[in-house]
């Protein structure tokens, strides 16, 4: 079930906060994981009871790890974390990367003239990469002591199938939320208020925007299998790294607004990442709930910045491998993530990490750095490696030509209007950001800005719903 879906904006999310808004504030969390639990299962179907063995396993390893008679158990207590994490991480990789492998063992097995091998093909559980990660941070939060376990499985099942963030994040860790599980004193009615415009800002870049710059980029990147021109390259890139940043920044603006509506404070996952003056800082501002778990539960772990340059730049490139991995199964994630992991091993040794000084070389350096975003988000977006280096031979090695007819079809003038739109906003100064200025913000600005997005862009993107011009969120495939 979409966030924009009919289903979702015109049944869902009003019987929730109707039943949120009348039960007693002690019920909120039954409301809300009931209200999960069926929203997963909407969605998700006969992959629903993977996700209930995933919350009953690692809320019994939390008891064990938290509870009294491992206290002076080391080896044991180390025993339940490697026998959580490495449930939690089979069930990833076999459903996620079963049948990745075993389409390189046929194609290996075919190499050595051996035959084919059975290829095993599972369907994606929605949401899997998401909820995995949140049990994996919970147990080793646990196990490290910087968190006490959860004891209250209503308030467990809360934090890890909460309906607005359990298919595409944030990733919020369970010490991030642990003190608002508990009952506290709330303004329903307010957090309400405060809600619903960043809800609306979300969906507004969902359904007007990213919808709007897919179409370009699809029409694009369909027919990049054959010799793609360069406008039409240079055209595909730049809609779908457009596409990309309204589709997913949207999801969490929709998130962080549902989560507030019901009385949590989500991780902030977006801060103008197209502002970036550096690969680097690029990945302080792009999926920041990710870039932190991976941070705190691999880069850290491996050593950091601990052992020296060749140790760090070791890290940097192992944690931006399973980086990509994470996104998805296939070689151009993999090529994706040693990409941005060698861009930011080339800029501590060149010194780019650092903020550039005047306001020059600060454009620059934000040009070049949104430059190098747009050549990974080719490989990110194309369905193979020989499609991708098709694009961008395209994109640097001028092939003369107009638009592809179906990108010239797609590219109509409505459409075109909102790409320039959209590179207006990011190429919009870094600060601030406005999903928390909507939210929170109390300047000249921040009214105004509420209200558009309440009474203008939400009512418009709620009838292009209504129209059926909606698809799904470009990470519910992840």
């Amino acid at each position: 079930m979409s966030f924009a879906s009919p289903l979702f904006l015109w049944f869902f999310m009003p019987v929730t906060l109707l039943a949120y808004l009348l039960f007693p504030p002690r019920h909120r969390n039954a409301v809300v994981a009931v209200a999960s639990l069926s929203f997963y299962a909407w969605g998700a179907g006969a992959h629903t009871p993977l996700l209930l063995s995933a919350i009953a396993v690692n809320y019994g390893a939390g008891l064990a790890l938290g509870g009294a008679r491992l206290r002076d158990r080391p080896r044991a207590r180390r025993g339940v974390l490697l026998a959580a994490a490495g449930w939690n991480v089979a069930v990833l990789a076999v459903w996620k990367y079963a049948g990745f492998a075993t389409e390189q063992i046929d194609v290996l097995a075919g190499a050595l003239g051996l035959g084919h091998s059975p290829i095993v093909t599972l369907a994606l559980p929605v949401g899997i990469s998401f909820f995995t990660f949140h049990h994996l941070s919970y147990v080793v939060d646990v196990y490290r002591g910087s968190t006490p376990a959860q004891r209250s499985p209503v308030r467990f099942i809360t934090y890890i199938a909460m309906f607005p963030q359990l298919v595409a994040g944030p990733i919020v860790r369970y010490r991030e939320i642990s003190g608002q599980l508990g009952e506290v004193p709330r303004d329903r009615l307010g957090d309400l208020a405060a809600g619903f415009p960043r809800f609306a800002l979300g969906l507004a870049k969902k359904v007007i925007v990213a919808d709007s710059l897919a179409a370009v980029a699809d029409a694009a990147f369909t027919h990049a299998g054959g010799p793609v021109n360069t406008p039409t390259a240079w055209l595909g890139a730049s809609a779908y790294t457009l596409q990309i940043y309204f589709d997913f920044s949207g999801y969490s603006d929709m998130a962080v607004g549902l989560g507030l509506m019901f009385g949590f404070r989500l991780p902030e996952n977006f801060d103008r990442p197209y502002s970036a003056y550096s690969v680097t800082d690029f990945w302080r501002r792009w999926h920041m709930s990710l870039s932190r778990w991976f941070r705190d539960y691999v880069y850290i772990p491996l050593g950091g910045n601990r052992g020296g340059a060749a140790k760090t730049h070791r890290n940097l490139l192992a944690v931006f491998v399973l980086c990509g991995f994470w996104h998805g199964a296939d070689w151009t994630f993999l090529v994706w993530g040693l990409y941005h992991g060698a861009l930011l091993v080339a800029e501590r040794l060149l010194g780019w990490d650092r903020p550039p000084g005047g306001v020059p070389a600060l454009v620059l350096r934000r040009g070049v750095t949104l430059l190098l975003v747009v050549v990974g988000w080719v490989f990110f977006r194309a369905e193979s490696m020989a499609e991708a280096w098709d694009m961008l031979g395209a994109m640097f090695v001028w092939r003369p030509g107009e638009l592809d007819e179906f990108v010239a079809f797609a590219a109509n003038h409505q459409r075109m209007a909102v790409f320039a739109l959209a590179l207006v906003v990011v190429g919009l100064p870094a600060s601030p950001a406005l999903g928390p200025l909507i939210q929170a913000g109390r300047g000249r600005m921040a009214r105004p800005a509420r209200a558009a997005v309440t009474w203008v862009a939400a009512p418009y993107a709620a009838t292009l719903v209504a129209a059926g011009t909606f698809s799904p969120f470009l990470y519910y495939r992840f």
